[in-house]
This record gives C-alpha cells, sequence and structure tokens, in this order.
C-alpha cells in the first residue's frame, strides 16, 4: 500500500481537527491530489472536473473552510453520541479541516478548482429552509428543516466516504436515520421508490447561473428498500458541530455504500413515487453514472478504473488503498443487490 507524503512543515496530531497550518497547507492538499485539472471531453458529463475558467468571488467571503457552518443552525443535540456499530477500525479518521476543503458542490462550482467550494458560499444561507413531502403519501406537508433537526434523537456515525472519482475519506456525521424521516412521511404501500430534489437559488449559488446547462435543481432517487435500510443516514453536522455550507448545509443524505454524488445535499423535497425515478448524473451520462452506483471495484467507470482509491487523511497524507466491494459495508446491503458483479464487468447499474 503506497503512501504519498507531501514534505510538511509541521504535522497535524491525529486527535486534532484543524489548525492554522493546516489552513495554510490546504492549497498543497488540493494540487496534490489534482482532480480540479483532469482533462475530460464534456464538462457538463462529469461531476467532478473539468476546464479551468475564472470565478466571480461571493462579496461575503468566508474566513476559512471552518467558518462556513450556518449562524441560525440548530446546536441542540451536539456533540451527539457516536454509535459503536459504525467504527471503522481499518483507517483513521479524515481531519476535520481536510474534510471542509475538498467538496464537489456543483451548485456553487463547476469548472477550474473544482474541490474549492468553501469560498463561494459566503451569500448562501441555508435556514430557514423547509422541505416538501409528495407523491404516494398519507398527506403531503411541509417540514420545517431547524424544527425537525431539534425533534430527532441525533446520534454521530462514523462512515467511510467513497467519491465516483476515486478518492475517499473516513468521516464522523451527526445526525438520524432515513428510515426514521421516512415513517415520518407516512408513504403508501404503493411507493416503491423516493425521489430528492436538492434547493435552487441561484441568486445564492454562483455554480447554478454559471452551469445553466446543466438540469437544475439536482435530483437523486432509491429503492425503499435502500433509503429504509439502517446505513441510509440523514446528515445534519460532521464532527461534533452542524454542517459547513460546502458539505451539504442545512441536511444532505449519506449512503456509504453508494458512490458519494448519490447523496443529495440541502434536500427541499421528497416525493415517493410507484416507478425508477430519473437521476441528475444518470441522465446526463448513463454510460458514465448508473443509477444504483454501488462502490464496487469490479466496475470501472469508463475512464478510469475503480479498484484503487485514495484515501485521504489529512491534508499532507493521501494512501493508496484497494477499493472494498459496497466500500466494506456488504454486511448491511449485500442482499439488496444479488445481482451485483462479483468478477470484472463494465455494466453500469
Amino acid at each position: 500500500m503506497a503512501a504519498i507524503h507531501i514534505p510538511p512543515g509541521w504535522r497535524i496530531p491525529e486527535s486534532r481537527a484543524t489548525s492554522e497550518s493546516a489552513y495554510q497547507n490546504r492549497r498543497a492538499f488540493l494540487k496534490k491530489m489534482g482532480l480540479g485539472t483532469i482533462a475530460v471531453a464534456s464538462a457538463a458529463h462529469f461531476p467532478g472536473c473539468g476546464p479551468k475558467a475564472a470565478h466571480t468571488t461571493p462579496t461575503l467571503l468566508p474566513d476559512g473552510p471552518l467558518d462556513t457552518i450556518p449562524k441560525l443552525a440548530p446546536r441542540e443535540g451536539y456533540p451527539a453520541m457516536r454509535s459503536r456499530s459504525f467504527d471503522v477500525p481499518e483507517r483513521p479518521i479524515t481531519t476535520y479541516v481536510a474534510a471542509a476543503s475538498y467538496n464537489n458542490f456543483y451548485e456553487f462550482i463547476f469548472d477550474g478548482d473544482l474541490k474549492n467550494v468553501w469560498p463561494l458560499t459566503g451569500a448562501y444561507e441555508p435556514f430557514p429552509m423547509t422541505i416538501a413531502v409528495k407523491g404516494l403519501v398519507e398527506k403531503p406537508f411541509t417540514l420545517d428543516v431547524a424544527d425537525l433537526i431539534r425533534e430527532m434523537d441525533l446520534e454521530e456515525r462514523l462512515y467511510r466516504f467513497r467519491c465516483v472519482e476515486a478518492w475517499s475519506m473516513t468521516i464522523p456525521w451527526t445526525g438520524f436515520p432515513l428510515r426514521r424521516l421516512i415513517e415520518r412521511c407516512k408513504p403508501l404501500s404503493s411507493a416503491t421508490h423516493v425521489r430528492f430534489v436538492s434547493v435552487n437559488r441561484p441568486k445564492q449559488m454562483p455554480g447554478i447561473t454559471k452551469g445553466h446547462w446543466y438540469p437544475w435543481p439536482y435530483y437523486e432517487g432509491l429503492r425503499m428498500a435502500e433509503a429504509t435500510n439502517n446505513l441510509a443516514f440523514v446528515a445534519t453536522g460532521m464532527y461534533g458541530n452542524p454542517l459547513p455550507k460546502q458539505n451539504g448545509s442545512p441536511l444532505r443524505l449519506v449512503l456509504p455504500w453508494k458512490y458519494g454524488y448519490k447523496g443529495p445535499k440541502a434536500v427541499v423535497e421528497i416525493e415517493f413515487v410507484d416507478r425508477q425515478p430519473p437521476t441528475f448524473w444518470n441522465d446526463l451520462q448513463v454510460k458514465e453514472y448508473g443509477f444504483l452506483s454501488n462502490v464496487n471495484p469490479n466496475i470501472p467507470h469508463v475512464r478510469w478504473t475503480q479498484a484503487k482509491e485514495r484515501f485521504i487523511s489529512d491534508v499532507d497524507t493521501i494512501e493508496e488503498r484497494p477499493t472494498a466491494l459496497f466500500n466494506g459495508y456488504s454486511t448491511w446491503v449485500g442482499s439488496l443487490y444479488p445481482d451485483e458483479p462479483t468478477e470484472f464487468t463494465r455494466m453500469v447499474r
């Protein structure tokens, strides 16, 4: 297992999540990963890469990646008790500053330095926000997100996180099981899938205006059996604090056995339907991004292998690791996918 070390003039102890030095070295970390400058045929068909271009910085510039937690985010329940059922003993926890500095969030940024999202979030105000529940439910209704967060019993879960771009982290998320929210929605027995739609605020999210060819708002979907699996999680925070804006505030889905883009951020609509719903990246490029999108080393992306991943533990440390089937969660979700290939294939699910 290879380890790549950017020669640092400092080192963060594992017990610490951030430091002044971490902020100073963030650029070296982004450059070392290099994903923001991968050349592709079409930026509109790839959720993480695109051509270099200049950006317009919002007037309200955050001080740093850890200074973007919304002021109106509920603080009740933080820090939450960690559930030991989801420990990840084989790898360290990614530092807070690395997880807050290296993100995909196309509503803010879609070209250039793709992972440097946080400076563009200044104008975004996640609170107040509501979620509309609709479709095959007993009665459509609207949830206030802040009230929902306060009413739920929050817990912390340590999850492996895997991006389709073949980088990974280990992140302590705070939130609650998605099935608890679904139970509250009271779907009808005829509902087979659930569809999620993200917030669409062009005046606050510059990527929406600049990436006008994308089919905004962002939308995703799950089978009901996936959405009610105990692993499926609604994250309202991370590292003992509410979510930073660039990590999906006010809440997002975390599905650790799937690639990260299956977990929509800033969800404002939940719709229960009786057929497989369309999804954002699958609509844009069906041959590259399937509906299921489970982490599987046997199914390469059209343009790169998924057999290995670059694990980010800190801003100065990236390790190459083998990719595990379902990101290491086979015992939790393997029975949901009897047709998932266990040998090399180019099938897109």
